[in-house]
């Protein structure tokens, strides 16, 4: 099964764009910070990923402020059809208010 939740910070986002058939495109990157525990052991994790909206998570995605903190689900998938880069898709995403 492919499929990843994540809680993150919007760190960038590029502008909306269309695809020829007029759906709604984002790019952004998210950054994620916190710990977990391995082997027993806890962990400090930090690291960033390369993230996609399409349709009406693009839109979402389009009105939220940087630095708005997210809870978002969704599937890695290759950049390019040859690309090894992974690109995580978001199909859910809530925000939520900052402390």
């Amino acid at each position: 099964m492919n499929q990843l939740r994540l809680t993150a910070t919007l760190a960038e986002r590029d502008t909306l764009r269309y695809t020829p058939a007029g759906i709604p495109v984002v790019n952004c990157i998210l950054q994620h910070g916190g710990e977990v525990v391995e082997a027993e052991t806890p962990r400090q994790v930090e690291f960033a990923v390369v993230a996609m909206g399409i349709g009406a998570i693009a839109q979402q995605l389009q009105r939220l402020p940087l630095e708005a903190v997210l809870d978002c689900e969704g599937f890695l998938a290759r950049k390019h059809r040859n690309s090894k880069t992974l690109v995580f898709h978001i199909t859910r995403c809530k925000a939520y208010e900052k402390d």
